[in-house]
């Protein structure tokens, strides 16, 4: 495992990061061997949201680490706010109301008196950075919240935020793995004519490097939310046939080779995973022990379906 400071803020975090979605699905000691074997292996970052499981997965963490005796000083826990009614009338809050009630039941539920990281989860079209702000400072002010960040943001979002936010936003969760580039394409195909050229996310990869924003990559095995993993996708069977190739070069799991694609990129990301196979777990940080050449880095890229210029 390899450790980094997220956003120049936030030092010794693990690269690699558990995400805790699907947590809730398991019983209590499956949840306690995930976390064993997490630590295990050097995974210290565990990112969860307040609507996962409608908080359980989060009161199910805080359960499995009761029950194994993990210190709460061992971890660094990511929550996110922001999401409504998602059965009912889904639709984004970020007012500061919903903030602070938001972070204090996951405090609550996760059994805690401070998260590590709070990033407000997509966007609020009807966002007011000041309240935004007030909300920030009076849960960092408390002590509830040590770093705060967003999720799936361009750069004028980050920006007007920004603006009021006395506190650097450290992270941004994106979408991003060898079947999902846009963070790639615009800028390989820069003063192009073809699809491949539009800027659909204002730039947001070199904004976030400009800025140390760390990039938290969530599923990087997916195509999108819709298409499922792209391993399972007929569109897809050349690049799945590319990285199991050089997974068995390489003589690690398929999951550690795309890892290793994800982290061979400069911009020093944070890859959130979601397994909740302990073997599985185990196999992906031999991600850390391979450094792709260029050559290879490309070929995979293009066997994606994404020529060159």
């Amino acid at each position: 495992m390899k450790y980094m400071t997220v956003g120049n803020e936030l030092e010794g975090a693990s690269q690699l990061v558990l995400g805790c979605m699907r947590l809730a699905e398991h019983d209590p000691k499956e949840v306690v061997s995930v976390l064993e074997t997490a630590l295990e292996v050097g995974i210290n970052f565990f990112d969860h949201s307040d609507v996962y499981a409608g908080g359980q997965s989060e009161a199910k963490f805080a359960q499995a680490l009761r029950s194994a005796k993990i210190p709460r000083e061992r971890v660094l826990i990511q929550s996110k706010c922001g999401l409504r009614d998602v059965h009912t009338n889904y639709h984004f809050d970020f007012s500061k109301d919903y903030i602070i009630s938001s972070v204090e039941g996951s405090l609550e539920r996760l059994q805690t008196d401070y998260l590590d990281v709070l990033l407000l989860h997509r966007p609020d079209a009807l966002v007011e950075p000041e309240e935004v702000a007030e909300a920030f400072s009076q849960l960092h002010q408390a002590g509830k919240v040590r770093y705060f960040g967003v999720s799936n943001q361009n750069p004028y979002q980050m920006e007007l935020l920004q603006k009021s936010v006395e506190q650097p936003l450290i992270a941004n969760q994106l979408q991003f793995g060898p079947a999902h580039t846009p963070m790639l394409d615009a800028g390989l195909n820069a003063n192009m004519l073809n699809p491949l050229a539009i800027v659909r996310d204002g730039s947001v990869l070199d904004y976030c490097r400009l800025h140390h924003i760390t990039i938290q990559p969530w599923s990087p095995f997916q195509v999108d939310l819709n298409q499922g993993l792209f391993m399972e996708h007929p569109k897809y069977a050349q690049l799945t046939e590319t990285l199991h190739a050089f997974a068995s070069d390489y003589k690690v799991s398929f999951e550690a080779l795309v890892l290793a694609w994800i982290l061979r990129h400069p911009a020093q990301m944070q890859p959130i995973v979601g397994s909740m196979n302990p073997q599985r777990i185990r196999s992906m940080v031999a991600a850390f022990d391979i450094e792709l050449s260029r050559a290879d880095w490309y070929k995979i890229y293009k066997s994606a379906g994404n020529p060159l210029p």
